[in-house]
């Protein structure tokens, strides 16, 4: 017997479906509804599981997935206009898995065995879409589900153990819980039973793992100019405004100055008079600067975004070229076939040209603090992080310039990051941006001073705690994935096995029966 849907109905199932796969966009900033992620899956995961045929699974989990990404991404359409569809109907695709994998343990009536899979193989299969879609390519791991939580400070101690990963396996786990609740009376015990376990092992965490050990203070001073209006000399007049701000920091005693990304358009061996005016105020205010250089080299090709330290004396040697690239903003994936993306946005015209390896730079003045600088969107990295902190970073900087989205979600949205890096690392982090927001997170993710908004254009001096030790997930890694991983791989070997044993009853290979041919 074969199930049809009536047109009306599909319709209907599949409005539904974009608009629950859109609805957890709420969690995340700048409505930071943090406790909705807990519910938020809860409408898409009901449609999946009464799904009449997997097929029809799969569709709703493709049109949830690209809602779920154009939601989270809505603020990109100024910049690629139509190609934000087409992207999220790309990487929508990545959630058929999961649609289907809560439709096989969820539909239905489950008993108490497969409610308790569901628990444990339902959050592990959307982590294996977030998975997918961390590549670069796709656009680097933008809205994690557990990023959602960057202000829960139970969720940054998870994020301490097991990253963003656990944080996020733990909020789907909770959303199934529910779905088994409200649908599956047969499975309450197992369901209540999950969500006691999240918060034991919440607990637990929150109240034996080790917070990171305090060590001295660093007085860092965090340059942002405000908006600057665009034409031929805007990177001048920004420069100057930066320069002017950086002025009124004289008399307060910064350890370190930073200024956002593309805060310099010229090269500094291009430009030496850019150089000196930089090496004049680390002079005058008494600390070394870190700019950021966005500009074409003068002995190397191609344009480079550079994190680059400026001392009394001029530039120090030390530099960071930023190594993941912004898909469409700053360079064209595959360009030959896909460069008419610049006819209908503002892609990139020129692909900018990423750097090798990350760079650990050493503080002029404080031998105990070693500098790791990250350039925008690679914040959104957990490996990057850790990486810096395995190489004994003691300070996070990520430099950042959201300007061209500056009226929607993603200055919020790149800030609250800040947070998830550090407290995944112990290691505070700063994060500085030339339009807003600006801010510091100490080791713990915790906010230190207030945040510079969007309006802000002004020279601010932190203070911020610095930590020793390791944490699990620095020591670790991504074992939350593995777990993952292996989870799905037993569950798909399991149903391998028990296919094959149903479709060979008598041990006889299929296809093989006596007095037929193979």
């Amino acid at each position: 017997m074969v199930l049809t849907v009536p047109k009306r109905v599909g319709w209907w199932r599949a409005a539904a479906a974009v608009a629950a796969g859109a609805l957890p966009c709420l969690a995340f900033p700048a409505p930071a509804l943090w406790w909705f992620a807990y519910v938020a899956l809860v409408p898409w995961m009901l449609l999946l599981r009464s799904a009449p045929t997997g097929r029809r699974a799969a569709l709703e989990g493709w049109l949830g997935g690209a809602g779920f990404i154009f939601a989270v991404h809505h603020w990109l359409l100024p910049s690629l206009h139509v190609f934000l569809f087409a992207l999220a109907a790309l990487l929508g695709v990545l959630w058929i898995p999961w649609a289907l994998l809560v439709r096989e343990l969820l539909g239905g009536t489950p008993g108490g065995g497969r409610a308790t899979a569901a628990l444990v193989l339902v959050p592990a299969g959307w982590l294996l879409s977030e998975l997918a879609r961390s590549w670069q390519g796709l656009g680097g791991p933008w809205g994690l589900l557990g990023a959602s939580q960057w202000q829960v400070p139970p969720a940054l101690r998870l994020a301490s153990v097991g990253g963003v990963w656990l944080v996020g396996l733990l909020v789907v786990a909770v959303n199934c819980a529910l779905v088994l609740l409200l649908a599956v009376p047969g499975a309450r015990m197992p369901a209540v039973a999950g969500v006691a376990g999240c918060a034991v092992l919440t607990g637990v965490v929150w109240l034996w793992v080790p917070r990171p050990e305090a060590s001295g203070t660093l007085r860092v001073a965090v340059v942002q100019p405000g908006p600057v209006a665009d034409g031929p000399d805007g990177p001048e007049r920004r420069f100057a405004l930066g320069e002017q701000l950086t002025r009124t920091l004289a008399g307060q005693h910064p350890d370190l100055v930073v200024w956002g990304e593309s805060s310099v358009g010229e090269d500094l061996t291009t430009r030496p008079d850019l150089a000196r005016r930089l090496a004049a105020l680390s002079a005058q205010v008494g600390a070394p600067l870190l700019v950021n250089v966005d500009a074409r080299a003068a002995d190397r090709p191609g344009i480079r975004k550079s994190a680059v330290l400026v001392g009394p004396g001029g530039p120090t040697g030390d530099r960071y070229d930023k190594m993941r690239l912004v898909p469409f903003g700053e360079y064209v994936p595959a360009r030959a076939l896909l460069g008419w993306a610049t006819s209908v946005g503002k892609a990139a015209t020129e692909n900018r040209v990423p750097g090798s390896a990350q760079v650990v730079m050493d503080l002029p003045g404080r031998p105990d603090v070693r500098l790791g600088p990250l350039v925008c969107f690679e914040s959104a990295f957990p490996d990057m992080t850790r990486n810096l902190a395995r190489d004994g970073a003691t300070l996070l900087i990520d430099q950042s310039s959201t300007s061209t989205f500056q009226d929607g979600w993603a200055p919020a949205q790149h800030a609250s990051l800040t947070a998830l890096r550090a407290a995944e690392t112990g290691r505070p982090m700063v994060h500085a941006t030339l339009t807003g927001i600006s801010g510091v997170r100490g080791p713990s993710g915790e906010p230190i001073g207030s945040a510079l908004p969007t309006s802000a254009s002004t020279a601010t001096v932190y203070e911020v705690p610095l930590a020793r030790g390791t944490t699990l997930y620095v020591r670790f890694g991504d074992w939350p994935v593995g777990a993952a991983l292996a989870a799905l791989a037993l569950y798909a070997a399991a149903a391998g096995a028990r296919s094959l044993r149903v479709g060979t009853p008598s041990g006889k290979p299929v296809g093989k029966a006596a007095g037929n041919p193979a």
